[in-house]
């Protein structure tokens, strides 16, 4: 593929009847041959339409995929230049947006991609129709054009697609992208495996995440009734639900991540029917402990673990996620800005592993010993969030004041 840059240093803007972006990806067409192509399909999308999805969600103005996308005179700052042999991720991509870079540089990893920070008089792109060259072959083109270095480009990264690159191979590589750096022990043992497994089913289905979010909030709430026994075959049976809600909750994320579908309502949906869960799970607690002590004063128990959650469950979307855009995925992090080690325990501390303690508790009919725990934990988590925020506030108006 040749790529020729129309050079026009006496002007700062695109010429008339050029649009101009800040920021273009252009994919070369495919050159090995291999099993995966552009339409292959992969869990639900096939490889060409992930890559166009995965580039808009980075944040790109505009995408060409050549040879099929039609070609007209565009004037970028920013430009991408990716091997139609490579399957990226989303991330990887922002990152290749964003790295900082000075103009009328380039700078490429081998059979891979080409990054390129345009002056004003480089801005303007005539793309030529193919004339066979290769990946390698369009970025020594492009070398002869601007100041090139070579470098590994980025953190995240991308799958080369090989002639012996497999669909299977591709999908795995796609699924084990969506397991969390947040995952505790338990979860990335069991749940995620669990709930990656289902997920790979379910992507080439109707199925939306949504649905997965209602179903998973209704399997929590129908396992909650089993906590007004103090019997362990019926506390056992409510802690395996409670732990299936869990696992189904991983892939509502999971499939939204994979079709590139995350949105607001999403997470929103996704964020109070796990503490609807919570909530209906810690009373059914409270009021079999309550049946089982002939008293009232377990109740109490009750009170704080569920005053406790909500208090903290609204402190968090008041704080972290009232004020995110109406589209786009919405972070759930306990902490504006999770660096500091307080917030790292504080998030630690959210993760759903504790799930598999009630499923021990309950084996021996003692999740009342779990509402113990909680109603002591959560109101202390709720102050943990109180001091993340003050020690927050404390940060910004000291860097306001520098």
């Amino acid at each position: 593929m040749n790529l020729f840059p129309s050079h026009n240093d006496e002007t700062e803007n695109a010429p008339e009847g050029i649009n101009a972006i800040s920021s273009l990806l252009i994919v070369l067409p495919p050159s090995n041959g291999g099993p995966v192509g552009p339409e292959t399909e992969l869990l639900g999308l096939p490889l060409a339409r992930r890559m166009v999805l995965g580039a808009e969600q980075a944040g790109f103005e505009q995408i060409i995929k050549l040879p099929d996308d039609p070609v007209p005179d565009i004037a970028a700052q920013r430009i991408v230049v990716l091997s139609g042999d490579i399957l990226p991720d989303a991330k990887w991509l922002r990152e290749l947006l964003h790295m900082p870079l000075e103009p009328g540089k380039m700078i490429f990893e081998a059979e891979t991609a080409a990054m390129i920070e345009t002056t004003s008089g480089q801005r303007l792109f005539s793309l030529k129709p193919p004339f066979g060259q290769g990946t390698d072959d369009t970025f020594a083109t492009l070398s002869e054009m601007f100041d090139t270095s070579s470098c590994r480009l980025g953190e995240h990264r991308c799958l080369s697609l090989t002639p012996e690159t497999t669909v299977s191979k591709a999908e795995d590589w796609l699924l084990g992208g969506l397991v969390k750096r947040t995952d505790g022990f338990m979860a990335r043992l069991v749940s995620r495996p669990l709930s990656l497994t289902l997920t790979k089913r379910l992507a080439a289905t109707p199925v939306s995440a949504n649905t997965m979010t209602v179903i998973s909030t209704l399997v929590g709430l129908l396992g909650a009734p089993f906590f007004l026994s103090s019997q362990p075959g019926l506390q056992v049976t409510g802690a395996l639900l409670f732990l299936t809600h869990s696992i189904l909750d991983g892939c509502d994320g999971e499939l939204a991540r994979l079709r590139m579908k995350e949105s607001r309502f999403g997470g929103m949906l996704d964020y109070w029917g796990d503490n609807l869960v919570h909530v209906a799970v810690f009373t059914c607690m409270a009021v079999g402990w309550s049946l089982e002590a002939g008293s009232a004063w377990p109740l109490w128990a009750g009170v704080a673990a569920v005053t406790g959650t909500l208090a903290s469950a609204g402190f968090v979307f008041w704080r972290t996620m009232r004020h995110k855009g109406s589209s786009g995925p919405l972070f759930t992090s306990v902490a504006q800005a999770p660096a500091g080690n307080f917030s790292k325990v504080a998030d630690a501390l959210t993760r759903r592993d504790f799930v598999y303690l009630v499923v021990l508790l309950s084996a021996f009919g003692k999740a009342a010993w779990f509402l113990a725990l909680t109603a002591v934990g959560a109101p202390l988590f709720f102050l943990f969030l109180l001091v993340i925020a003050y020690q927050e506030a404390a940060l910004s108006e000291q860097v306001a004041n520098e």
